[in-house]
């Protein structure tokens, strides 16, 4: 009787417990903050938070003020919330000019092009496969192929046929190479405004292969590609170069744990979108980038507040990231230059997404991959959610890997991306994301709000948990976890 007396006292004092951290949650998210935080961040003044763009540093100033009003630290003794650094930028100043046997293509993706005006012989070779060099001089020829392969015709799968071609063309002495493909004219445009232009951490050398594009073009013309050889005519300044300065937005919150305290989580999202592109059908050219991502902002800030009222055992890590439509550039940039040492940092919370289609869930990537997988789900469940993996919904996207939480993974650290719900790639997710259409009047407030109160209650319950978070055994991340932290923490591998 003595034990089972002991047994209820324990369970009253986790049932308690668990109440006291939802009702610090239910205080301090609050909707009308929530709302202006994503109105103003999604606001035509700001133009898209393009990387590098005078508007994206007003948001850092917004972000790192907001931190200030809440309690948050800086991360120098300065009073300084910026981590800056140089990028620099790719971009080309004026429209390529092309046409093949007299055809003009002007829907054009240029991945590298130097100064340029010619008109010559190009190489037809079908899909520029191993097997189609076969026989075949292309030594200082421009080959034009069709995009992708057999088996992966659309534009996002045809993305993963791009290195092997180069490679190939560059190995058997192209001077350049053309990737003609007939995609979806919804996901065309967004896939070249993201490429009109790049940014890069370095500065890079000079390309083995001075001329990649990639053409969009109707499938009729596309079947019409049969002949050997194809009178091409082309010209362009090139691409240029110019470096840009940009900035992640960091502060840090100390843990209440005598011990724990030396372990941070950190929190983590983007704050830049894709800035200004083609007009929509209503003429909006600013890409305002409210669920992509205010919204992982905001959620960000959020916990900001709820932790600097109410601390966790452990230390906090606020990370606001730019460049991340760039090529995940601030996370790159932050883990090869952290302002604390990686090794305490003991999980990443991230929050990224480009919409949701489904407002009973909360849409985690790597949701089944780490030991804080129960955290999530009971955040989700006690605000009215629930916590669905991403692999679940589109596992051939590898989105896990495609966002700012893969730069911490990569180097050990259990990384999950938590999004809001979606179920599925349907014409409600595309008609927001990296669209026009994506504004802060768009959005569902009320979900947002039981959204946002998931992922506070999953940190602080991650924060708390006396057991350290570990990747699942056998995650791909695992052993550089293991290399980081020295050995295998002792967790509980759970299912």
């Amino acid at each position: 009787m003595k034990n089972y007396t002991l047994l209820l006292a324990f369970a009253f004092a986790s049932f308690l417990s668990a109440q006291t951290e939802i009702e610090k949650v239910v205080e301090t998210v609050n909707k009308s903050e929530i709302e202006g935080h994503i109105h103003f961040l999604a606001d035509d003044v700001l133009k898209g938070r393009a990387t590098g763009s005078p508007e994206l540093k007003i948001a850092a100033s917004y972000l790192a003020n907001t931190l200030r009003s809440y309690g948050v630290k800086p991360i120098s003794d300065s009073g300084d919330y910026y981590q800056k650094f140089e990028m620099f930028r790719f971009h080309l100043t004026e429209e390529i000019n092309i046409s093949l046997n007299g055809i003009n293509f002007p829907e054009i993706v240029a991945f590298d092009i130097d100064a340029i005006d010619s008109e010559e012989d190009a190489v037809y070779l079908n899909y520029g496969l191993e097997s189609d060099y076969i026989g075949k001089d292309v030594k200082d020829k421009i080959i034009i192929v069709k995009a992708g392969t057999p088996d992966a015709l659309e534009l996002r799968p045809a993305l993963g046929s791009r290195a092997p071609k180069r490679e190939l063309a560059i190995k058997n002495g192209a001077r350049g190479l053309i990737e003609i493909g007939a995609f979806d004219e919804a996901i065309w445009p967004r896939f070249k405004h993201a490429f009109e232009e790049r940014v890069s951490l370095t500065e890079g050398e000079k390309e083995p292969l001075p001329l990649y594009l990639w053409i969009q073009t109707s499938q009729e013309e596309l079947d019409n590609l049969g002949a050997e050889t194809l009178k091409i005519k082309i010209k362009s300044n090139g691409i240029q170069k110019a470096i840009i300065q940009s900035q992640n937005v960091v502060g840090v919150i100390a843990g209440t744990d005598p011990e724990l305290k030396k372990e941070y989580v950190i929190y983590s999202a983007h704050y830049d979108h894709i800035g200004i592109g083609k007009p929509d059908a209503k003429g909006d050219s600013i890409y305002n980038g409210a669920r992509d991502n205010a919204i992982g902002v905001t959620a960000v800030l959020t916990i900001a507040k709820n932790l600097a009222k109410y601390p966790t055992k452990r230390s906090a890590l606020f990370i606001l990231f730019t460049g991340e439509e760039m090529g995940l550039l601030g996370s790159r940039y932050y883990v090869q230059h952290p302002v604390l040492p990686l090794e305490q940092m003991i999980y990443c919370f991230n929050t990224d997404g480009g919409g949701y289609n489904n407002t009973t869930l909360a849409t985690i990537a790597g949701l089944n991959r780490t030991t804080a997988k129960d955290k999530m789900i009971e955040g989700a469940k006690t605000f009215g959610l629930k916590a669905l993996d991403i692999d679940e919904v589109a596992p051939e996207e590898g989105l896990f890997d495609r966002s700012d939480n893969v730069s911490f993974a990569k180097v050990g650290i259990p990384a999950p991306t938590y999004s809001t719900g979606f179920d599925a790639f349907d014409d409600e997710i595309n008609k927001y994301y990296h669209q026009a259409a994506d504004e802060a009047e768009s959005l569902d407030y009320d979900y947002l709000l039981k959204f946002y109160q998931g992922y506070v209650l999953s940190g602080r319950l991650i924060s708390n948990d006396p057991e350290r978070p570990y990747w699942i055994k056998g995650d791909k991340y695992e052993a550089a976890g293991n290399a980081l932290y020295g050995k295998v923490p002792k967790v509980p591998i759970k299912d």
